[in-house]
């Protein structure tokens, strides 16, 4: 009997707004098409607003598996989505980000604000840390992480990592080449 490849989720850390550019709308949309047509399952934060309600919808559209994490006290404000395949309503934040990041195979962060930054971080230093081995994947649509990059260049620059914490993030500048990258780290 073949065997065949398993289901892969990839956790998505976004906007709970859509952004200055539509081309953060985009590659939302883009990035939520391309797990649903690889028949991965999308694992994200289970907002129905911002750039999170784009890959949403984007990857129900396109016939793709959902898995969202929200904390109780951000139902109203993030509007959440329980039309999803799976909706998980967590205590805290701290709990959302470990459900998702539990429920993953790697990690993609598209634009965003403090609270993705928040995500990204946590999830890097438990990388640095050895506790994971997962891919940590910048969608680095229009160079909005461009300055995050410089910055995590001047945080080695300055000795306070060693260079070996660069090379635990991808960055891709566009949803066609982060999907390649994660199909290549992922098979």
């Amino acid at each position: 009997m073949p065997q065949t490849a398993p289901v892969r989720s990839i956790c998505v850390f976004c906007g709970s707004r859509p952004g200055a550019h539509p081309a953060y709308a985009q590659a939302a949309e883009e990035i939520g098409n391309a797990l649903a047509g690889s028949r991965w399952r999308l694992v994200y934060g289970a907002g129905d607003v911002g750039l999170m309600g784009l890959t949403a919808r984007a990857t129900q559209a396109a016939g793709g598996d959902t898995f969202g994490v929200i904390p109780v006290h951000l139902l109203q404000a993030e509007v959440g989505k329980r039309d999803l395949t799976s909706f998980i309503v967590t205590e805290n934040m701290h709990e959302r980000k470990k459900v998702m990041y539990m429920n993953s195979d790697a990690i993609v962060v598209l634009p965003g604000g403090a609270g993705t930054l928040d995500e990204f971080f946590e999830i890097l230093t438990w990388a640095q840390l050895g506790l994971h081995t997962k891919p940590i994947l910048l969608l680095n649509t229009e160079g909005f992480w461009t300055p995050l990059i410089g910055l995590i260049d001047h945080v080695i620059d300055q000795g306070f990592a060693d260079a070996g914490l660069k090379d635990m993030i991808l960055v891709a500048d566009t949803p066609a080449a982060a999907m390649d990258i994660l199909k290549t780290r992922l098979a």
